[in-house]
């Protein structure tokens, strides 16, 4: 069966349906040691803090952590699993401020909070800029990383 797009619900926001202080927090997904050794794999960073269990077990944590950038990957796929970026964003315009607070270890379990900050219309590319203070979270509520990112998004108009 063929599914024409006109009979596909809109789930994205255009850049005119964002409002600053709307927040959301995304569903949870759960950090395995098969995620860490498949991003080590792919980005080439082996650090030992991330893939060797005994090296990590004398170090500053005691165990191995996640790669923070990682963490933030899974952090940008949980956002879109929320919808509200769905065929309306252009464009992952910038990363700011980013602090990685607390450590990941692997089997922590991490959501990622949105809230709008900022919305600045740039007409001239069909949308405009929304900029999101953006937190994960583990399964303990704790701010593990955070900073804002700034998202390019259509108009309603384009």
């Amino acid at each position: 069966m063929t599914t024409h797009s006109a009979f596909l619900p809109r789930r994205g926001l255009y850049f005119e349906e964002f409002e600053v202080g709307q927040s959301v927090t995304s569903a949870g997904r759960t950090v395995t040691e098969a995620d860490v050794v498949a991003f080590a794999a792919l980005s080439g960073d082996w650090n030992a803090i991330h893939t060797d269990a005994e090296y990590a077990r004398r170090g500053m944590f005691g165990q191995r952590v996640v790669h923070g950038l990682l963490a933030m990957s899974i952090a940008s796929g949980l956002a879109m699993r929320l919808g509200l970026l769905e065929e309306t964003a252009m464009a992952f315009r910038e990363i700011s401020d980013w602090k990685f607070s607390l450590p990941i270890f692997f089997g922590d379990t991490i959501r990622v909070r949105l809230t709008v900050v900022e919305t600045r219309p740039m007409p001239r590319l069909g949308g405009g800029l929304v900029t999101l203070k953006v937190e994960i979270l583990n399964q303990q509520d704790q701010v593990v990383q955070r900073g804002s990112w700034g998202v390019l998004v259509k108009s309603r108009e384009s």
